[in-house]
C-alpha cells in the first residue's frame, strides 16, 4: 500500500488527486491491474468526476450542501452530521483500472479528495494490484 497526505484548506472541497494517485501507480511497477483507492476518514470522501472545467466541482458542493444543510437539526450534535452524511454519498473508494501502466480514465475524469469537515490533514491510501513487468 502507498499512501500520501493531503492537507485542506476549507470546511468543503474537492482536490484533484489524479497525479498523486499516477504516481502511486508508477511506484509500484504494476502495468496492468486495479487501483483502489480508500480515504479513512468518515467525514471525508472520494470521487471521480471531471476535472476539465472547475465549475462542475462546485456545481457538486453547492448541490450537496443544499441537500445536507450544516444546520439541518441532525441527533449528531457535534457540528459535523452533514459532513458524515455527505461522505457517505461520496463514498470512501474508488477503482480505477491500470493499463500499460497508467490509469484507464477518461478523457474528462480525474479523482478528487472530498473534504466536507475541514480544514484538516488527511490520508489517501492507495493499494495496486495486477501484474508487474
Amino acid at each position: 500500500m502507498i499512501s500520501f497526505g493531503v492537507r485542506t484548506s476549507q470546511r468543503a472541497e474537492f482536490i484533484d488527486i489524479t497525479d498523486e494517485v499516477a504516481r502511486a501507480v508508477q511506484e509500484s511497477g504494476v502495468t496492468d491491474g486495479l487501483a483502489a483507492i480508500f480515504v479513512p476518514h468518515t467525514t471525508a470522501g472520494v470521487t471521480i468526476n471531471e476535472n476539465a472545467d472547475p465549475s462542475v466541482v462546485r456545481d457538486i458542493v453547492s448541490t450537496l450542501d443544499k441537500l445536507v444543510p450544516r444546520g439541518g437539526g441532525y441527533m449528531h450534535t457535534e457540528g459535523n452530521a452533514d459532513s458524515h452524511i455527505k461522505a457517505s454519498m461520496m463514498g470512501s473508494s474508488v477503482q480505477v483500472i491500470v493499463d500499460g501502466g497508467r490509469l484507464a480514465l477518461g478523457t474528462w475524469q480525474g479523482i478528487y479528495f472530498c473534504e466536507f469537515d475541514g480544514p484538516r490533514s488527511r490520508k489517501v491510501w492507495v493499494e495496486v494490484r495486477g501484474i508487474a513487468k
